[in-house]
Parts: C-alpha cells; structure tokens; sequence
C-alpha cells in the first residue's frame, strides 16, 4: 500500500540556508528569507507533490544553534518535529563547518531510526578545490547552492530514492478481510459529528475497502439492526468506540466487531503494546496520574470522548480517583514518568512515524500506553471479542 505523504524535515545552524533550500526544492516561495539568523521562528509546514512518489510533506525547523530562553524553546519545538519524520535533510553552510552539531543531530536521526540527507550548501561561494577537499571527508553529502538551484534536481533524486526505501504503511483492513468480503461501518450521528462529512478514520477506511475490493455499508447505529437483517455473511462490524456497548448488544455474536479506532492502534502504531498497556488499569491506585492525549484540537463539550466520557467510565469501574492531565496537538513531552497510564486518541491526524516514537517513548520510561478504543472496549467487557479479527 502506497505511504500516506511521507514526512521529510530541514535541519541546520541558523543561515545554514533551511529556508532558501526548502524554497529551491518546492519551486515555491514558501519560507521567508533572510540574511538575519534566526527568521525562521516555527517549524514550517509545505506539501506537494514530489514526481513519482506524489504527495510528501516538507517541514523547515528553526535553527538548533538559537540563543536564550526562547530559542531554546524553539530549538526544543524543531526537534520535536523529529518524532513525526521520515526523512531528514541536514544542511550546513560549506563556510561554516561544524562536525559537533552533525554529530548532535546524529545522535537525534539514530533514536528515532531516521535515514537523513547530509547537504553542503552555498557551493557558489567557495572555490573548487575547497569542495573537492571536503568531498573526500564527506563522500555522502550533496553539494548544493540553494539559491542558484545548483544540483538541486540531484537532491530531489536522492530523497525519491530514500522514499521508495522507506517501510509502506500497512492496510487498515485489507490485510483482515478477503476480497469481496463485506464490512458494515457504523457511524453515529452525534453533536460531535461534522455536519455534512464524515470523520477522517471513517474515510480513511472507506478508502481502503475500496482499494481492496471489499464491499462496505455505512448505517448509523440506530439503522444498524435493520440493516443486519438486509445483509448476510458479514465479516466484520466497525463502529464508534463511543456506541461500543448499544453495538455489541446489536451485532450477533458470530459475526466479528472491532472499532476504528482499535484499527488505527494497528494501522498507526503498536496494536499489542496498546493492548498490553489497558491491562494497567488492573493496577491503578487512588490518586494516580493519567494522562489523556489527542492529536486533534477541537471545542470540548459534555459528550467528549477524551476529557469527559473515558475519565468518567474509568472512575466509575474502578471506583478510583484518578488525576487527569490533558495534551493535544503534537504537545507531547518526553517526561513522562510522573504518570501511570497514558491513554491516547487513534492518532488519525498523525503520520505513524509519529505515534510509533509516542509508544517508544513511553517504553523508555515504563510507562502503559494505551488507546481510546481499547480502552472502551475493555472497560465495556468486550475487549477479547473486539481483538478476534486480528488472531487471524
């Protein structure tokens, strides 16, 4: 299955030439450029679409070399971005060699197993014997002028051919379901829901039924037993994780059902370490740290899955009182010891570079990590019957 738009990120000292080669690259005036160091403030997003591979998101950092306290927060902000990366370009000004800060950012690319591209830029400013000189130190680099557009087509080469390296993205359901087999979606019509659209994870596997020739019904849950009664040898029901409980009373128990988001715990991240992580809720005690993160901002109301809804059904099971603290966007912080269990969305509106160094991290620090839909599904006592179309 084709990568859904691979991420490739700029790193480099401040006037390293981030911007302008972000710029020569896109063909596009997308980063402002300056011969003031520090110009780029926030991390800077641009897609297009990189022939054969098509659609790729670029993100021009801030420079790791910024000053005070705020810089360090910007610093701090462009390496976050590290999390989310496919493939990273790292550029330093040919006049300006500094092997630590390589070396540095080495360090970063090797946590989070990212392939990178060394560039030398500003070739147009030295003379040929001082870049043949360091060729033979760096016989991997590229050697570029971003604002001549010097071997900027060979860059572009170079990163095509680290995209076709790269792991493709599993399917959600194409891999669970046979060709021409039928999957019922259950789609709740709620405050919550968009008017006139679906969701991103219904879509998505809308989508990728679709692409697999798997025949798909869309019902909203108060169609749903009806609609059962329309069809036959259904093999599997997908619903909202928030209708969990009226679904499973619904769809007999011979025909298979799981939620999205639990395929998205598998299709962005680490289905069995999600799994492993509910069982901490076996260990809560009063008083315990839990921390609720989303990826998606959105206006909270009374019905909210993560803020309202889980926090309330888990207290109520466990007859505990927990502490709730909540992140959203890509607000994730590496100190995460403070917390017992971290429960997160089903991650549709990241890349699954993303939510994989989200489980790592939590791994690192001994912390469970689980799922929304796991998480509902588990303490709604159907946790093994949502999982059955995965022993496959």
């Amino acid at each position: 299955m084709y990568m859904y738009k691979p991420t490739i990120s700029i790193y480099g000292k401040r006037n390293s030439g981030k911007s302008s080669l972000l710029n020569a690259i896109t063909e596009q005036e997308v980063s402002i450029v300056s011969s003031i160091k520090g110009t780029t403030t926030d991390p800077v997003k641009k897609s297009m679409e990189l022939n054969p591979i098509g659609p790729v998101i670029f993100i021009d950092t801030a420079g790791i070399d910024d000053e005070g306290e705020l810089g360090n927060l910007r610093i701090k902000k462009s390496l976050d971005t590290a999390r989310r990366t496919n493939i990273a370009i790292y550029i330093m000004d040919i006049m300006d060699i500094d092997r630590n800060s390589l070396n540095s950012m080495e360090l970063l690319f090797t946590k989070y197993n990212i392939p990178y591209i060394l560039v030398m830029n500003k070739i147009d400013m030295v003379n040929k014997d001082y870049i043949d000189q360091l060729k033979l130190e760096y016989p991997n680099a590229i050697f570029v002028s971003s604002t001549k557009r010097i071997n900027i087509d060979i860059l572009k080469e170079e990163l095509i051919r680290r995209i076709q390296d790269i792991e493709a993205d599993p399917p959600i359901v194409g891999d669970l379901i046979p060709y021409n087999g039928k999957v019922v979606l259950v789609v709740p019509i709620d405050k919550q829901a968009p008017k006139g659209r679906l969701i991103l994870p219904q879509v998505q596997v809308i989508r990728d039924c679709i692409d697999n020739g798997i025949k798909c019904y869309v019902l909203r849950d108060t169609e749903l037993e009806s609609g059962l009664k329309d069809l036959e040898d259904i093999d599997l029901v997908i619903t909202d994780s928030q209708i969990f409980k009226k679904v499973d009373n619904i769809v007999p128990k011979y025909i298979r059902l799981t939620s999205f988001s639990i395929l998205f715990a598998r299709y962005k991240g680490d289905l069995q370490k999600l799994v492993d992580g509910v069982r901490a809720i076996e260990n809560l005690k009063n008083g315990d740290n839990i921390l609720i993160a989303e990826n998606c901002t959105h206006n909270t109301t009374h019905e909210d899955i993560g803020r309202v809804k889980i926090p309330t059904l888990l207290q109520q099971k466990t007859r505990k009182e927990f502490n709730f603290y909540f992140k959203t966007g890509y607000d994730f912080s590496e100190s995460l010891n403070k917390y017992s269990l971290v429960i997160h969305c089903g991650g549709c509106m990241v890349n699954r570079k993303e939510m994989g160094s989200r489980i790592m991290l939590c791994n690192e620090e001994k912390v469970p990590i689980t799922n929304y839909g796991i998480v509902l599904a588990y303490l709604n006592g159907i946790l093994d019957r949502t999982l059955e179309i995965f022993n496959n």
